[in-house]
């Protein structure tokens, strides 16, 4: 299976993030359990099955992101190449069809963010994985669902 690059911080975040659930959320969602029990009749007993739900999909999320804390790969930002999109870039570039200019940081798993003036989208996002390796000056073509995006890399911030 593929390595995803992450950041130290970001490998920490989701390392939070797993304790958090499982040693706060997880217990709490026992005890609910528990206390449903205790009210009797369990096949009838609606708190009972929504929190052995909720328990589930606690777990599920757990699962995930375990999967995606192995699976990534902690990269040192500062070994990366200069002047060319790599992992941990902050890139601006230009629609080559409406002149709109947009800035991005790659990030890895759990560090993605959509909002903001700079959104951090995933390594492995199309218009990453289309703009990595490029450097300024260099235009692409990226298809998304609602067509082909064309762009040129105008700016490479090295974090």
């Amino acid at each position: 299976m593929e390595r995803h690059p992450i950041s130290q911080e970001g490998y920490n975040n989701l390392r939070e993030e797993i304790r958090r659930l499982e040693e706060d959320e997880m217990p709490k969602i026992a005890e609910k359990i528990a206390e449903a029990r205790a009210e009797g009749d369990l096949s009838e007993n609606a708190e009972y099955h929504g929190q052995r739900e909720a328990q589930g999909m606690l777990q599920a999320k757990i699962n995930q992101l375990k999967t995606k804390l192995a699976n990534s790969e902690i990269v040192d930002k500062s070994t990366l190449p200069k002047g060319v999109v790599t992992f941990g870039s902050k890139v601006t570039v230009k629609d080559l069809d409406d002149g709109s200019e947009e800035q991005y940081e790659f990030v890895g798993p759990g560090e993605e963010d959509y909002t903001g003036d700079v959104m951090k989208i995933l390594t492995s996002s199309p218009l990453a994985s289309s703009l990595i390796g490029k450097k300024v000056g260099d235009s692409v073509e990226v298809e998304v669902p609602r067509g082909t995006l064309k762009l040129e890399v105008t700016e490479i911030i090295d974090l």
